[in-house]
């Protein structure tokens, strides 16, 4: 069996592409708390090629955790998500957001590819989002930490055709889908964006336009993105890019057209 790790593997879409693999592959399977770790160890307790363990992506001692580990496959999926006015927001949440979601999942690439360079194949697969691309307003930190990641992912692949090994780069960016993430995300910045704010008359509308774009534009069933990440895990040549909903994905390349 090839070995696949996957970070942020509690719950949502990976949770969903590990149950449909779980013949396949020996996993890896991290989360990020205690909690977590008690749930996943529950629920994957019969099987013997799945193994759990927490992996806080931003603690240098649990990703020591996974130097030793011989990677055929790296599901980068860890990831928070701040919301706010770009005027307004503690650039302190900014940093977190950045670190979590592009620094230390960068850093976790660069301690499984040193395996995989030495031994000339592998298979790095980096969760992004189509909100890397289409700017959301209140959104601008997370936007801005997705945006990052396919930039420097985009780096990643021309930089390891020139080794000579066959080592796949892929890039998935969902759309809107329910799992719960984005309602989160967006409600954040209802914590301090208050009557001090510089929106404090906008912030009723705002959030009745945002639960709008949710109740219209998110997608319950998981399959469509479920399988495209699925098809990056197994084909020997993958494309670079997965982008799912369709709708959602031709709306990218509209606006590609127009900016």
């Amino acid at each position: 069996m090839k070995k696949i790790l996957f970070t942020g593997a509690r719950s949502g879409i990976i949770n969903r592409v590990i149950d449909n693999i779980l013949n396949d592959y020996y996993i890896y399977l991290t989360v990020h708390t205690e909690s977590e770790l008690k749930i996943v160890k529950e629920k994957y307790k019969k099987y013997n090629n799945v193994e759990c363990f927490k992996l806080d992506v931003l603690s240098k001692s649990d990703q020591k955790k996974i130097s030793d580990l011989d990677i055929d496959i790296f599901v980068s999926n860890a990831a928070m998500g701040e919301s706010g006015s770009m005027e307004e927001i503690d650039m302190d949440k900014v940093r977190t957001n950045f670190e979590v979601n592009v620094f230390a999942n960068f850093e976790i690439v660069q301690i499984v590819l040193k395996k995989m360079i030495a031994k000339g194949r592998g298979k790095i697969i980096m969760i992004s989002s189509l909100a890397g691309i289409l700017p959301i307003p209140f959104l601008g930190s997370y936007c801005a930490s997705k945006a990052s990641i396919i930039k420097m992912t985009e780096a990643l692949n021309l930089e390891m055709k020139l080794l000579d090994c066959k080592i796949d780069v892929c890039l998935i960016e969902p759309g809107l889908y329910k799992t719960g993430f984005n309602k989160l995300m967006f409600d954040k910045k209802y914590e301090w964006m208050d009557i001090n704010s510089y929106f404090n008359r906008q912030i009723d509308i705002i959030r009745k336009s945002e639960n709008i774009v949710l109740y219209l534009f998110e997608r319950k069933s998981l399959n469509s993105i479920v399988k495209k990440i699925i098809k990056a895990i197994k084909k020997d040549n993958p494309n670079f890019i997965y982008r799912a909903p369709f709708l959602q994905s031709l709306g990218v390349k509209i606006y590609y057209l127009f900016n």
